[in-house]
């Protein structure tokens, strides 16, 4: 997809170009997806990479680290909007020793589906987990279909022996045979649901903090600093023993407060240590939601400050790809509290504020230090680069969404890998393609147009002027949709004559 410095006019491509389309040998589509018939390959969609793919990788291989955090806005943080009041050096010096990604997408605007996508590199309608994870049921229920691939099962089969752990929040299914550890991960310490109370650990009435797969009770343990602590105490065992890394840290902060999870007669607020409200000269009693949730985000800022220090105290920052992004936008109960600026919209919705979020990259020597990248990319992309970077194929048996993002991370390219992002969320649906995107909140909606590189915040509906722009961006929304259905039909159908014939 043309990024924002190239300069061919949409309505200059042709079908062929917007479609994506080419043309494989039949017999190489029923070798690898074992269908009867050849798939045609839209935009946002790609076969595995092979082992000459990957390429060579550094020596001695990279340590991985992802960090994403709970529901903020891309207004939120200052290298992405200076006039952003939170006190955060710790991702200002990030953001300064690697690149601000100023054109980022999250797959999904909910913060299950979101994750879901970056384990597994494909977008929630391929991966069949589109909605939201809810109460002990689903929660604890299977959640993210057993039969997909997740990171660190890829990362297993690096010829390097990574070790891999997640710490935080899973929030993707927490039923036997769906729980990290079982997935491929090493070592887990976290909260199976979405949204547990920061220093109780308990939601919905229930103790929801497990190491690997038991229950275990750090009460009054404050979740962003345990969450961070395990990762570095992880970290400092492997690095000792010489051994690569994947870690994966999915902080549960700083998710909006629910009622569910607190003790009854608690006031339903945001909670953080007492060090991040010193550090704005305020109270742990202050009244005022709006600086009570800039400690929040303070107190992830310096748990990430630690990390990064543990990083070059083992000597190991330089050989460590550090990728840091918010899984979803704000939600628009809170935006008197948070920012999705300049964005309109919030979570849950395919807005820009729902989708756009804040990101940055940073690998000493390979990504350029203070730089700002406005190439569009999104969350499956992380999926191909951490296989890429561990030395790993790819699975080779379905479609993977995301593409390989480290060309353009380390300067390589300012070209997109996607010619469009596809998206589809509860009855919201959109299409990226070039500097325009297309928009509805119902099926029964009319298409709403925007030049997202003129009015990022989606205020000039372009529809009734440009319908004909419209049509064309409708139909390959329409392909694509059809060939999602259409390849978990087959999926289906496989899976089907599989069972039966054991």
């Amino acid at each position: 997809m043309p990024g924002p410095a190239e300069k061919e006019p949409l309505s200059d491509l042709n079908k062929n170009e917007m479609l994506g389309f080419y043309k494989p040998k039949k017999r190489i589509f029923r070798m690898l997806f074992g269908l009867m018939s050849p798939l045609v390959l839209l935009p946002g969609c790609i076969v595995a990479a092979s082992s000459e793919s990957i390429g060579a990788t550094a020596d001695p291989p990279p340590n991985i680290l992802i960090i994403t955090v709970d529901n903020v806005g891309y207004g939120d943080l200052k290298p992405f909007n200076n006039s952003s009041p939170i006190l955060t050096p710790n991702l200002d010096k990030l953001a300064d020793q690697g690149a601000r990604l100023k054109n980022f997408y999250t797959a999904s605007p909910t913060c299950t589906a979101s994750r879901a996508a970056l384990l597994t590199g494909r977008i929630p309608q391929r991966n069949k987990l589109h909605e939201q994870l809810v109460g002990l049921e689903g929660n604890y229920g299977i959640g993210l279909p057993q039969s997909e691939i997740i990171l660190p099962q890829v990362v297993k089969k690096s010829p390097h022996g990574y070790a891999t752990a997640a710490f935080g929040k899973w929030n993707i299914g927490f039923a036997p045979g769906s729980r990290p550890t079982e997935r491929g991960f090493d070592e887990f310490l976290g909260i199976a649901s979405g949204n547990a109370d920061h220093f109780t650990h308990v939601y919905a009435g229930r103790k929801d903090l497990y190491h690997n797969t038991t229950a275990v009770n750090r009460h009054g343990e404050y979740s962003t600093d345990l969450f961070a602590d395990a990762a570095i105490d992880y970290i400092r065992e492997k690095s000792s023993q010489e051994t690569p890394w994947m870690v994966y840290l999915p902080f549960d902060a700083p998710h909006h407060p629910g009622d569910r999870n607190i003790d009854p007669g608690e006031p339903n607020i945001w909670k953080a240590p007492d060090y991040a409200f010193d550090a704005y000269g305020l109270s742990p009693d202050e009244k005022d939601p709006k600086k009570r949730f800039n400690a929040v985000v303070t107190a992830i800022d310096r748990a990430i400050g630690r990390l990064m220090e543990s990083l070059d105290e083992l000597g190991i920052a330089d050989n460590t790809f550090v990728f840091f992004y918010s899984d979803n936008g704000a939600f628009y109960p809170y935006l008197d509290i948070q920012s999705n600026a300049p964005f309109n919209g919030a979570g849950v919705t395919l807005w820009e504020g729902g989708i756009h979020v804040p990101a940055i990259a940073r690998w000493p020597g390979k990504i350029k230090a203070n730089s700002t990248i406005s190439t569009r990319l999104w969350s499956p992309d992380l999926f191909v680069a951490v296989a890429n970077l561990a030395g790993a194929e790819l699975p080779q048996d379905r479609f993977i969404d995301g593409k390989n993002p480290l060309p353009v991370l380390t300067g390589e390219t300012i070209h997109s890998p996607h010619a469009s992002l596809f998206f589809k969320y509860q009855s919201h649906a959109a299409l990226i393609w070039g500097e325009y995107k297309i928009l509805r909140e119902k099926p029964e909606d009319p298409w709403m147009l925007f030049n997202l590189r003129e009015d990022p915040a989606e205020k000039v509906n372009l529809a009734e002027s440009q319908p004909a722009l419209v049509r064309k961006m409708a139909e390959p929304h329409r392909l694509i949709e059809a060939e999602i259905n259409s390849y978990l039909e087959r999926e289906e159908k496989k899976l089907n004559f599989q069972s039966q014939i054991k």
